[in-house]
């Protein structure tokens, strides 16, 4: 039984992974989440102190007064899903094409974001994907996945040890298990949190009032700018471009009548 402990415990933690216990209530998908809501918020809160101390924000007019804009909208829209937030939201001067959102509320978006979306209905598909990743918890979930990864694996070297598998014979097991658990469930999981976040998002857009149908034609130059290698799908944090932009069209007719209703309510 000493030598199946081991093995029985990295069962258990395997179905906890694959079963979650929490639920993303746009999806319906289950979540590993071992991180509460208040340390995802203290975390966000510490971490965007720290960027406005490294990072220079903006003082255009302009592009303050637009992330504003869109964000006191995409914060109106995501409503209950917040409730009692202290929305912050910062421009950063720097050519980084790029945003981001963390727990507390806390938005942060660059300059060189700012010169390359064509509307306010291009930033708020932005926006609103950054701040769905903060709604459905991916930040904790990806904390949890990780820690129940290193879990299995410390259990794992424990088992082999007990076992008197030789120490290259264990390396290479573990590496294995490494690679197997990065490309098999880390990976796909991210890719997954990207696609969540992007119907999620557009469903906050289009509540703000803001043309889903923006989504594809945005991705679509995010595409065109990016100019450096690219990993293979598998090994990708993120959907491939077109598969996304595929997605995103698909998406779009589904978010029209709330788009259509909740412009009414800005006009």
């Amino acid at each position: 039984m000493k030598t199946r402990l081991p093995f029985l415990l990295c069962l258990a933690l395997s179905w906890a992974l694959s079963t979650g216990c929490q639920v993303v209530p746009e999806t319906g998908r289950k979540q590993l989440m071992l991180v509460s809501p208040a340390e995802e918020a203290r975390s966000g809160l510490a971490a965007f102190a720290d960027i406005k101390k490294t990072e220079k924000l903006t003082t255009n007019p302009a592009y303050i007064a637009q992330v504003q804009r869109v964000g006191a909208r995409i914060a109106a829209s995501v409503g209950a899903r917040m409730p009692g937030t202290n929305w912050e939201f910062a421009v950063f001067d720097s050519a980084e094409v790029n945003a981001f959102a963390l727990p507390g509320g806390k938005v942060g978006v660059y300059t060189g974001l700012l010169k390359l979306v064509a509307s306010d209905d291009e930033l708020a598909i932005v926006m609103g994907h950054e701040i769905a990743h903060v709604t459905s918890h991916h930040g904790g979930e990806r904390t949890s996945q990780n820690l129940a990864v290193a879990g299995i694996g410390a259990l794992l070297a424990v088992g082999l040890a007990e076992q008197d598998v030789s120490p290259a014979r264990r390396n290479q097991i573990l590496t294995a298990y490494g690679l197997g658990s990065t490309v098999g469930v880390l990976l796909p999981f991210s890719r997954a949190h990207e696609s969540e976040a992007d119907m999620i998002g557009l469903q906050f857009a289009a509540g703000a009032g803001y043309d889903p149908r923006a989504a594809a034609a945005f991705w679509r130059k995010m595409s065109a700018a990016h100019t450096g290698p690219r990993p293979p799908p598998f090994l990708s944090t993120h959907p491939a471009d077109a598969e996304r932009i595929a997605a995103l069209e698909a998406l779009a007719p589904r978010f029209m009548g709330l788009y259509t209703a909740s412009k009414a309510r800005y006009e």
